[in-house]
């Protein structure tokens, strides 16, 4: 199968997912009892004109249907609340862009961090290096982010008093929400990196570029740190996704006007078309960025077939 092919297959297959995907949220919201203007202070009138206007008050499978045929022509609706008739595509584009930026400073820590301490703890196997990393990493993964992010404000915002701690005012602002969302990746890169590179290491063809007299440098970083670089693409794709829609964590202990705490104010809201809007724009990132990282597969190993 060739890639054109192969692409052309896993776009139908997106188109599938993201259907799914937007099915089982819409019929999950509908299960909850009430109306995203019940907790107003309005008349049972008032209030029966606001789900007559958003067509609230007709059967769930009509309202199904309208949104698949808006949802087609690309069209998300407005906030119910939020932001009241402002449309969901506008919201995305005005708080993507932040929780992008810091999403995207995140991956570039985790990867300049975790690949070389990976790397690191595989060559210094059993070695002080190698324990000292290993704790740290497994510290990072098994400690949650809101954990993370309040240590890190106790420390370095009350304690040394040298970073801010809420909102986006300049550079410095960035250190510790990237620092807290970056954190937990970079320390699965590391264990990731410290088990694909020893298993690299110890391949038939590591031992016969040794026994040809190579050099560790180009044994370790040409041959066994390309091939150990295969897991860690796989990672990455869920992983920008995530990170680049935004760590709802770590925007809404740093209120940060990003994607992910509009995506948390709009479950408390019950703002259905928000809710819908930043699931669908979710599940297509993650997709397309499953794609790619399959597409890199080829770069890295052109021996690895692009077939299902």
């Amino acid at each position: 199968m060739d890639t054109a092919k192969f692409i052309f297959k896993r776009i139908l297959m997106a188109i599938f997912t993201i259907f799914v995907a937007a099915t089982i949220t819409f019929f999950l919201m509908k299960l909850v009892p009430g109306s995203p203007f019940a907790s107003e202070k309005t008349n049972e009138i008032a209030q029966q004109a606001l789900n007559e206007k958003y067509g609230l008050d007709k059967p769930v499978f009509e309202q199904y249907k309208i949104y698949l045929q808006q949802l087609i022509h690309g069209d998300l609706g407005v906030s119910y609340k939020l932001q009241r008739n402002v449309p969901v595509t506008t919201i995305i584009k005005q708080s993507f862009p932040i929780s992008a930026k810091i999403g995207a400073m995140s991956i570039i820590f985790a990867i300049l961090f975790g690949i070389p301490l990976g790397c690191l703890s595989a060559l210094k196997r059993e070695k002080w290096e190698d324990s000292v990393i290993r704790v740290i990493s497994t510290l990072g993964i098994a400690v949650p982010s809101f954990v993370i992010a309040t240590a890190s404000m106790l420390l370095f915002s009350i304690q040394l008093k040298i970073l801010p701690t809420y909102g986006i005012s300049g550079p410095s602002s960035y250190i510790l929400p990237v620092f807290t969302l970056g954190f937990y990746p970079m320390c699965y890169i590391t264990r990731l990196m410290r088990s694909s590179m020893l298993d690299a290491l110890g391949q038939d063809y590591i031992r016969t570029a040794r026994a040809k007299g190579m050099s560790e440098f180009v044994v370790t970083f040409k041959h066994a740190l390309k091939n150990s670089l295969i897991p860690i693409i796989t990672y990455l794709g869920p992983l920008v996704a995530f990170t680049l829609v935004g760590g709802f964590v770590v925007e809404k202990v740093f209120n940060i006007p990003g994607l992910g705490r509009y995506f948390i104010k709009a479950i408390d809201a019950r703002d259905y078309n928000l809710i819908m809007g930043t699931t669908v724009f979710l599940a297509a990132f993650i997709i397309i960025m499953n794609l790619v990282c399959d597409i890199l597969y080829k770069v890295v190993d052109p021996r690895i077939k692009l077939d299902d």
